[in-house]
């Protein structure tokens, strides 16, 4: 593990027999709903902010603009996957987040997902809160690391 890793947000995920297809297997759509409760963690546990609280307090939503997602190996039924978050980049209203999910050390899932600050009274692209731009941080991951263990298309 490098330098980077120690930064993650981390998480088990239990896979559920609701998670899987007729085969036994994850049905892709299912990991962007792990993905997806995965992050609410972090803005809960890990910047102290919840999502529903930034609705409720600050009316600002946090929705996502971009994935691209790599399935290395399938994954079974009663499978723990480890979900790990870095944030690569913090931007003014946005941050590009790398998500990876493995069963015991191995690769299942590859995940950049951008996120985008919205104002939910005016509908457009807001700033990040300042302490959260702060608390990101702490999950950086060193962008060369993050690009270079993203597979290659074949």
């Amino acid at each position: 593990m490098g330098g980077a890793s120690m930064s993650a947000f981390q998480r088990e995920i239990l896979v559920r027999f609701g998670h899987c297809d007729a085969a036994g297997w994850v049905f892709y759509p299912r990991y962007f709903e792990m993905i997806s409760d995965f992050v609410e963690d972090w803005f809960e546990d890990g910047l102290a902010a919840s999502a529903p609280g930034l609705f409720h307090h600050k009316q600002i939503l946090t929705p996502s603009v971009h994935f691209t997602v790599d399935f290395p190996k399938p994954t079974r039924y009663g499978d723990r996957l480890t979900f790990n978050l870095w944030t690569t980049k913090v931007g003014r209203t946005s941050c590009d987040l790398r998500i990876e999910a493995s069963h015991q050390g191995e690769l299942r899932m590859t995940a950049r997902q951008v996120l985008v600050f919205i104002s939910a009274d005016v509908g457009r692209a807001t700033e990040i809160p300042p302490e959260l731009v702060s608390r990101m941080a702490r999950f950086g991951a060193d962008p060369e690391t993050a690009a270079k263990k993203i597979p290659a298309p074949r």
